[in-house]
């Protein structure tokens, strides 16, 4: 499958530039050393001088490629980068459905995971950080209330706070009525690019 983040020409460019720098080096030294995404647990501070990331500031897209996962669920980096001239920050879960190729939602939208250990990600213009989307592609397989399976070709996902979204291209089957959760946003995001190892 080919990763195409988004629609417009400039977010493509910056969102294949940060996968090509990023996943060449592990997400603990990208962080630490390039990415620009840092973490504070003083979220009062934050919010005061930085704004929360908006569905504009940010081109998001999967890696692919660095998928990774067993027993009828596969994890993918959900990578979130900031394509404007200001630094914005994350903090928490961001909501994720997908679409068909009309726009409209396929099923129920991703869960989450645990809230425990959420930090505030403040993302430097340029920088990325990261959660793991989970697909259940047994539940696609054998739920019964899946049924008819449709194939979605993208996801709109919402950044944490925000009631705008922006659109990743993923082509996969996906239950095309509501009830049976085929997704699941495993953790907060946290700073750096994902690769397979984390």
């Amino acid at each position: 499958m080919k990763l195409v983040p988004t629609t417009t020409a400039r977010r493509v460019v910056a969102i294949a530039a940060a996968a090509v720098a990023g996943l060449a080096i592990s997400t603990a030294a990208y962080a630490a050393t390039s990415s620009g995404a840092t973490s504070s647990g003083n979220s009062a501070t934050s919010a005061r001088v930085i704004p929360r990331c908006t569905a504009s500031d940010l081109g998001v897209w999967l890696a692919l490629d660095q998928g990774n996962g067993a027993a009828g669920t596969i994890f993918y980096p959900l990578e979130f980068t900031n394509l404007s001239h200001h630094t914005c920050y994350l903090f928490g879960f961001p909501g994720v459905s997908a679409l068909d190729r009309n726009g409209h939602q396929l099923g129920s939208p991703a869960n989450w995971g645990s809230l425990h250990g959420a930090r505030i990600v403040n993302l430097a213009p340029g920088a990325t950080a990261h959660t793991l989307l989970g697909y259940h592609d047994v539940v696609v397989t054998t739920e019964p209330g899946c049924h008819e399976v449709n194939s979605a070709v993208e996801l709109r996902v919402f950044p944490p706070g925000q009631r705008g979204a922006t659109d990743a291209a993923f082509s996969f089957p996906v239950c095309s009525h509501r009830g049976p959760i085929y997704m699941t946003v495993q953790e907060p995001i946290v700073p750096g690019v994902g690769t397979i190892n984390g």
